[in-house]
């Protein structure tokens, strides 16, 4: 495996547990990108809903995708169970409306979920509900999926990390693999080079989501890395926590560029909000990502601002994961644009079962139909800006 992330690290335990000889090697420390650093949302679905998928692949392949998703979801509870993960996992996740205009639309999408896929989870939430349970006029409304929630996201990569332990993975940090060869043709090895040494494996899977960086150029393409930034207030007084978020939900709005926040279990606020798409991170992410918080709790300007940080994510053009495979030895799995915690925990368990012989679950993703972004590498990044600032544009209206 190359990236100590919830893909590695969940292939890694899969193959471990089942009696393979697995190393990890991981450019920093486990849990140090994406899977560390995210808001901690365990979402419920694929990152497209479910009508956009039918309209887009039919509805048996749409189906197949919910079912892998729910599997998704479930798969981590699982693990921190099984493996005694302390992570804080909490049900119930809140989407908040920030404009009128997606009640409808939204009161329409939990009802199909409910009539066509057996899904009773979610109910909506109404105005005034959603004052009480968020005290801000900020949202309209919108729904509450109590079979989402919320954790502490390196806690879970670094249980993870210990569990493939567990079952005799060696995971060594602080080893960025800088190039490998082989693995096209059946029984060639591949050997993967770091700067200090190198393995020698029958597969590699590369797992490295917005970290790929020049490893493998031909993935480049189809996949974007942007940044995205978090801060964490002081403890807040036991009363504001309640007032601010009263049943203890992670909240995700209905921006193009997402607010999400919810409490810590020392009643701290974590709120993620704010990209970029430039190599570096803004100046000061207090204050960055203080702006946006202030837009949604403006009672909070005189609490101090303990952390801030940042991370990169990838994405893809059609946000859904992009998986695949190169030749007899080399897999991948990437892109899960911002909903990876279950989805990337998910992929990691799908290249481990095409690795062990059963490819038909991984091929689901693998044949989605992905387009590159236009220009190329070189001109991605300007085509992609110009994009999110239209959408930045369209979430003020």
């Amino acid at each position: 495996m190359v990236g100590a992330g919830y893909t590695g690290l969940s292939a890694a335990l899969e193959l471990a547990a089942r009696g393979y000889r697995v190393v990890v090697l991981e450019a920093w420390r486990a849990g140090a990108g994406a899977s560390g650093r995210n808001g901690g949302v365990l979402g419920m679905g694929q990152r497209r809903d479910q009508d956009e998928l039918e309209g887009w692949l039919g509805h048996e392949w749409a189906r197949g995708l919910w079912n892998l998703a729910l599997e998704a979801n479930a798969l981590v509870r699982e693990r921190v169970r099984r493996y005694d993960i302390d992570c804080d996992l909490v049900d119930g996740e809140l989407h908040a409306a920030h404009r009128p205009r997606y009640l409808d639309a939204w009161n329409a999408y939990a009802g199909r979920l409910a009539r066509d896929y057996g899904y009773d989870r979610i109910r909506a939430v109404g105005r005034d509900e959603m004052v009480a349970m968020l005290g801000t006029e900020a949202y309209h409304g919108g729904y509450l999926d109590t079979g989402a929630g919320h954790l502490h996201p390196l806690n879970l990569s670094l249980g993870l990390a210990r569990a493939a332990e567990s079952h005799g993975a060696v995971i060594y940090e602080r080893s960025a693999v800088v190039s490998y060869q082989g693995g096209t043709r059946a029984g060639e090895p591949v050997v993967v080079r770091t700067a200090a040494g190198s393995v020698r494996a029958d597969y590699l899977v590369l797992a490295c989501n917005g970290y790929l960086g020049h490893l493998e150029p031909t993935l480049a393409p189809w996949q974007m890395p942007i940044n995205n930034f978090i801060l964490a207030t002081a403890p807040l007084d036991p009363a504001l926590a309640r007032r601010i978020n009263r049943d203890n939900v992670a909240v995700v709005d209905s921006r193009f560029v997402v607010n999400y926040f919810h409490l810590s279990p020392d009643r701290r606020l974590i709120f993620g909000g704010g990209e970029n798409y430039t190599t570096r991170f803004p100046h000061d992410l207090k204050a960055f990502v203080r702006r946006r918080m202030l837009e949604i709790y403006p009672s909070l300007g005189q609490v101090t601002i303990d952390h801030a940080w940042g991370g990169t994510l990838a994405i893809t053009l059609r946000r859904m994961p992009h998986f695949g495979r190169k030749g007899h030895g080399v897999w991948w799995a990437q892109g899960y644009s911002g909903h990876g915690i279950a989805m990337a925990n998910m992929g990691g368990k799908l290249v481990a079962e095409a690795i062990m012989g059963d490819a038909e679950r991984f091929d689901l993703l693998a044949r989605l139909p992905h387009v590159r972004f236009p220009g190329g590498t070189l001109l991605r990044w300007p085509a992609l800006v110009a994009g999110m600032l239209y959408y930045s544009l369209l979430d003020r209206l």
